[in-house]
């Protein structure tokens, strides 16, 4: 491991990888600190630059910005109640009694230092656990890789939050719109209505875009604008005092045990480990009863949880090619776009890419935490950018980045069209990232599918006689006999009962 990780931080230090992991990073913390924009928007309106750099920096850059994203995404949360990211939502319920209690200064540099434990330690386990997880699936064939996708699918609808029919929905959604273009099989064109631009399918970069960046800025037209911070935070109060930084320890290692964990399954990722971390805060924390009231250890377990799974969860999408959530499906679409093949081959057929991008996150976490701490001031200086303002400019970056990518005012309309759908599933209280995993691992999923059929004579107990196949096919029916069986049952019942 050793030896990887050296040529890892070979590919990394070198001048342009270095300076592409800078960027991402910081457009990943200034994306994080905004409120309501959010790293899939971020992702989704640079993946059209990343066609004109090499794949390795593309990936760096585009990591940067969802790891970054978590660093910032505590700073809304603890000065002004405003979650930047969904993960960081937890953090406002103590973070913001902290700023009432004058101690803004103080969480915010305990969270700083959580988000960098959490995430260093999340990249030792990745380092460490990748290459084992990669071997074991080397023994994995298209049966397996099928009933592997669908598990993270199902996972990552009815796991989430919301509702988990709702989930499904969308999922099965997104695999229908993933099937549109020309089948690779047969070479005929599917869904496509005399519409040649959709003979290579559905642009990802423009349902992304419109999804997430497109039905945000509509959502917020004709908004007020936020409420601006007010506290001001200085060096000398951002020093915790004793008791608060040894309080606040514990809560890391558990926080950072609890992201580590939930990282690697698909479907959770850092926001369920960010709450389940505060959760068990509430139970396991010397101070348990005053939780709420601006205790430390309820900014740095969830920090440190939400940083942990952020890096643990690159752990499924490199080693198995299956994201666990929609922005580790548009990481994976843009390997795909650039030829790489994500999953237990990357190891051994391109370990420079690999381990660089291991090696870029220490670094990346390392650039956070340097700058993190004296540039506070700037990131609440850019808390007072009003919407009014920043959502015409992420407007037209949007649009050039669409249209840049093929030069097709098609992909404008797609871009529209997505947009206005997110809008509605947003009215409607429908999760758009599902859709969006579902769009990326849809093509995939009928491709092994196709294949393992195939290779069986067309017998569909190929999926149930294989041993891996078969458990994770158990998998697949427990979760969603748990999830939406059991609620079915229970309402039948209850309603059987008022009748009586």
């Amino acid at each position: 491991m050793i030896d990887n990780l050296l040529l890892g931080f070979q590919v990394a230090l070198s001048a342009q990888t270095l300076m592409y992991c800078f960027i991402g990073v910081s457009i990943g913390m200034f994306i994080g600190v905004l409120p309501g924009v959010g790293p899939l928007a971020a992702i989704s309106m640079l993946l059209p630059i990343t066609y004109y750099i090499t794949p390795t920096d593309a990936l760096i850059m585009l990591s940067g910005i969802y790891y970054g994203a978590q660093y910032g995404g505590s700073v809304a949360s603890i000065l002004m109640r405003l979650p930047g990211t969904a993960s960081s939502a937890v953090i406002c319920l103590d973070g913001y009694e902290m700023t009432r209690n004058g101690r803004a200064g103080a969480a915010l540099f305990l969270s700083a230092i959580a988000s960098f434990i959490g995430g260093t330690i999340g990249i030792i386990l990745m380092a460490g656990f990748a290459p084992a997880l990669a071997n074991f699936a080397l023994r994995f064939g298209s049966q397996e890789y099928f009933l592997l996708m669908a598990l993270g699918l199902v996972a990552a609808s009815t796991l989430s939050e919301g509702s988990a029919v709702r989930g499904l929905a969308m999922v099965v959604l997104g695999v229908v719109i993933g099937i549109v273009g020309l089948d690779h099989t047969s070479g005929t064109m599917r869904f496509v209505y005399g519409q040649f631009e959709l003979m290579d399918g559905v642009s990802l970069v423009a349902s992304a875009m419109g999804l997430f960046g497109l039905s945000e800025i509509l959502s917020n037209i004709g908004g007020r604008d936020r409420p601006l911070p007010t506290e001001k935070v200085s060096m000398r109060t951002m020093i915790p005092t004793r008791r608060e930084f040894l309080d606040s320890l514990p809560a890391i290692w558990r926080g950072t045990a609890i992201g580590s964990f939930f990282g690697t399954l698909p479907g959770t990722g850092s926001t369920i480990a960010s709450f389940f971390s505060y959760a068990s805060e509430k139970k396991l924390s010397r101070n348990r009863a005053r939780m709420g009231q601006g205790m430390v250890e309820g900014v740095a377990g969830p920090e440190a949880a939400n940083n942990s799974a952020a890096q643990t969860a690159f752990i499924p999408t490199l080693t198995l090619g299956v994201p666990g959530d929609a922005v580790m499906a548009l990481l994976l679409g843009a390997m795909i776009v650039h030829g790489v093949n994500p999953g237990p081959q990357m190891l051994q057929e391109t370990p420079e890419m690999f381990w660089g991008l291991v090696a870029s996150f220490w670094l990346g976490n390392l650039i956070l935490l340097i700058f993190n701490l004296p540039m506070i001031g700037l990131w609440v200086g850019m808390l007072r950018i009003p919407y009014r303002v920043m959502y015409p400019a992420i407007l037209v970056l949007v649009v050039i980045g669409t249209y840049s990518i093929r030069y097709s005012v098609f992909d404008i309309y797609q871009l529209l069209a997505f947009g206005v759908l997110g809008y509605i599933l947003r009215v409607l209280a429908f999760p758009a990232a599902p859709l969006v995993l579902g769009l990326v691992l849809g093509p995939l999923m009928e491709e092994n599918f196709r294949r393992s059929l195939m290779l069986a004579d067309g017998h569909f107990t190929t999926f149930a006689t294989r041993p891996i196949s078969a458990v994770l096919l158990v998998a697949i029916i427990a979760i969603l006999a748990v999830q939406i069986v059991l609620p079915l049952v229970s309402w039948l019942r209850r309603r059987g009962e008022a009748q009586v």
